[in-house]
């Protein structure tokens, strides 16, 4: 593009939006404008001449009144001191007051220069100084507006390449990886599923292929597109918009620049962006909120998010239902429930896995410890690293990985889920304790998928969200982290005991399994390493092995026993029944961008896009739904195969599940009773207590105990869960 100014001959001001050598031929400028309008052209009418001459005396011009069209009924005493230069098309225009909340403005049009545009029925247009090539719905306002317009290459924030235009033009995403390896082409209807399918396979490059053509396909390459407002909108306050497609109920004032977005606003869930705001090559999910200069390149967030108080969002995908303030996110796929509230924390080059949680003052990436570009940190559901936690890169971490507060200058694989990780770094020594949330924070757990629940705003459902805690993706990892246990702890006790024989892993495990179930009072006397979890030059201690591995074993009896039982009550079947008709049972499965899917599924998909059975975004979405109706059959799959392994039995019997039923009450009034234990130490504690003059100001501000949603949520979830299981038959 030239860095030039020209002069250009008045009278085609406003004309030949399309270039000739980019016009289909028999067809005119307005050709895909047309297809854009909802009204039909019977709706217009030419001006009468004594409408040109009440338009005149208000100081109203027109390079050509011809031009101008309108439709009955129209008021022309409510235009005002306003240019109009090529195909400029009203919508009925009366003496009435078009308001937002306590902002009302009459219908009609001041102060404002308005270049080939469609403007709908009932919009107030005001000190608009340069409003080009958009169709405006009705009863819109656009107020104070310094400059609104599209081009004939307009792409809406979709990755995709107009007719004429150099490929280095295409707007793409950095996802995953600092260094741009994991690079995706965004489209308007983009979720994380979609990013993280795409971003992950890399070699497989007939896919890729395939993944780029469909995204092409999704749009018209033609040029001449016009920019869109859709009907109820609000823009007040702007300085400038350049190719934002604006869907309807939309709510924007103070931006200071939005180029090359779709918003996916809808009445039901409108976007909101407010002040300082300055958002570039993006798409914004419906019911998403942009505030307080916030800062946003090349990104896509998705439905009822939140980004505010000067956040700083480049190169990301975010997920669902997420919130992030005032820090600094670049080069991420983050998955659905994402929170980090806090200036002075970073999140570099990574993929977490939703339900996740950024303290203040956690660096994760941002160069602190490499030489080159951020590598990559991979970290499943639950995510929270603690306040002033460093990682070094690449580091990978399983489901609800809490890392406490400190310096961890090693890479790190963690596949333990629910672990905590401890540094002391004076002894250069980190610690880690598996099953600690089930363990010593159940109501952090519990609370966790309830807030998530309660979070979940979203009208319609576009990306599917497991919130529960004990899932198939977190058994899975629960039945390695077992088998790890067993390998290190049978590796430490022969070392403890000088037993120098080469062992295979399988009857390390054997050994381990042994040692835990039998000897707990002699393997909790030892000291459990682990070589495989830090690359540095010690061993990683395992504390509490023994209490871990039962833990571990419980949360598989409770979940695999809740699966069945919901599987068998919804279909009215006997658990027998059901075990007959299971096939293969327990399988690997994916995070799909907060969706659950065993892998065989995520694969068959991969073959059908890369063989052409599936040639559209639309198909994927669509294999999305079918693999969500199938979800609860599957999670009950594995519940069983997981129930089969633990118990170590090829078939459930009438004997066994009488008892799981009733371990599973057990456990469930544990929990119960857990959260309302660790929520009343909030009522009950002392020193909480000195800042209020009495209990009665204390319940006026936090409420009653016997209140409180989440305890009285937490029952109602006990006595639907006992009532379940105890309904099931075997």
């Amino acid at each position: 593009m030239e860095n030039t100014v020209n002069l250009l001959d008045s009278k085609k001001f406003g004309y030949g939006f399309i270039a000739g050598t980019f016009l289909p031929k028999g067809e005119d400028e307005y050709y895909l404008r047309n297809r854009q309008v909802s009204a039909s052209s019977s709706l217009w009418r030419q001006l009468k001449e004594e409408e040109i001459l009440v338009l005149k005396q208000n100081l109203n011009s027109c390079q050509n009144w011809s031009d101008l069209l309108v439709t009955d009924p129209f008021d022309p005493s409510l235009i005002k001191n306003s240019e109009f230069f090529g195909l400029v098309r009203l919508g009925k225009m009366e003496k009435k007051v078009v308001s937002f909340h306590d902002f009302s403005v009459p219908v009609g049009i001041s102060n404002s220069r308005i270049i080939s545009c469609d403007i709908g029925d009932g919009c107030a247009v005001f000190d608009c100084s340069y409003l080009s090539h958009y169709i405006i719905e009705c009863n819109v306002i656009l107020y104070r507006i310094g400059e609104m317009l599209a081009t004939n290459h307009a792409k809406f924030g979709n990755g995709i390449v107009k007719e004429g235009e150099d490929p280095s033009v295409r707007v793409t995403i950095d996802i995953m990886n600092e260094a741009g390896g994991r690079t995706v082409y965004p489209f308007s209807d983009m979720r994380c599923s979609d990013a993280w399918i795409w971003g992950t396979y890399r070699d497989d490059s007939a896919l890729m292929e395939r993944f780029q053509a469909m995204t092409d396909a999704e749009y018209d390459k033609k040029r001449g597109w016009y920019g869109f407002v859709g009907q109820q909108s609000v823009i007040k306050s702007c300085d400038t918009i350049k190719d934002v497609w604006i869907g309807e109920g939309s709510y924007i004032k103070g931006a200071n620049k939005l180029k090359n977005l779709t918003l996916r606003s809808t009445l039901a869930e409108p976007v909101q962006l407010g002040e300082g705001v300055e958002l570039v090559n993006g798409i914004i999910g419906a019911g998403s909120r942009v505030f307080y200069g916030c800062k946003a390149i090349r990104f896509i967030m998705g439905d009822n998010c939140n980004l505010k108080y000067g956040a700083r969002l480049i190169h990301s995908i975010l997920g669902d239902n997420s919130t992030v303030s005032c820090c600094e996110m670049l080069s991420n796929l983050v998955f659905p429930g994402h929170e980090q509230h806090h200036n002075n924390s970073f999140l570099i080059a990574s993929l977490i896995k939703g339900q996740s949680n950024m303290a203040a003052g956690a660096n994760i990436g941002s160069n602190h410890n490499s030489r080159g570009a951020d590598g990559e940190l991979v970290a499943g559901r639950g995510f929270w690293p603690a306040l002033s936690s460093t990682l070094k890169y690449d580091c990978k971490f399983a489901s609800y990985v809490l890392i406490a507060k400190g310096n961890y200058p090693y890479e790190l694989n963690i596949p333990l889920p629910f672990s905590l990780l401890s540094a002391n770094n004076k002894e250069d020594r980190r610690v880690i304790m598996p099953a600690y949330w089930w363990m010593y924070n159940l109501y952090a757990l519990e609370r966790n998928s309830y807030k998530y629940r309660k979070r979940d705003k979203r009208k319609v459902i576009r990306q599917h969200i497991e919130t529960d805690y004990l899932a198939p993706d977190t058994s899975m990892e629960i039945l390695e982290a077992r088998r790890l246990i067993q390998i290190w702890t049978a590796e430490s006790w022969n070392r403890q005991v000088g037993d120098a024989l080469l062992y295979t892993p399988a009857q390390l495990a054997e050994q381990g399994r042994l040692l835990l179930q039998t000897q707990g009072n002699m393997v909790s006397s030892i000291r459990v390493t682990a070589d495989s979890l830090e690359n540095g030059s010690e061993p990683m201690e395992i504390l509490k092995p023994v209490e871990a591995y039962r833990s571990y074993t419980d949360m598989l009896l409770f979940y695999g026993t809740i699966a069945v039982s919901n599987w068998c009550h919804q279909t009215h079947c006997t658990v027998s029944d059901f075990q007959m008709e299971a096939g293969e049972l327990l399988e690997p499965w994916l995070n799909l961008g907060g969706q659950l899917v065993p892998e065989r599924k995520v694969e068959a998909l991969k073959t059908q896009v890369r063989e052409g059975a599936i040639t559209s975004w639309d198909a994927v979405h669509q294999a999305y739904e079918t693999w969500f109706c199938d979800y609860a059959r599957d999670k009950a799959l594995n519940g069983l195969g997981v129930l089969k392994q633990v118990l170590g039995l090829t078939l459930l019997d009438a004997e066994t599940w009488p008892l799981l039923v009733e371990k599973v009450v057990k456990t469930r009034s544990y929990i119960e009773e857990q959260v309302f234990k660790t929520k009343e130490k909030d009522f009950n504690n002392k020193f909480r207590e000195s800042t209020y003059r009495n209990h009665a100001e204390r319940d006026a501000v936090l409420g009653c105990l016997d209140d409180n949603p989440f305890v009285m949520e937490s029952k109602q979830i006990s006595q639907q869960i006992i009532e379940e299981v105890r309904s099931v038959v075997f």
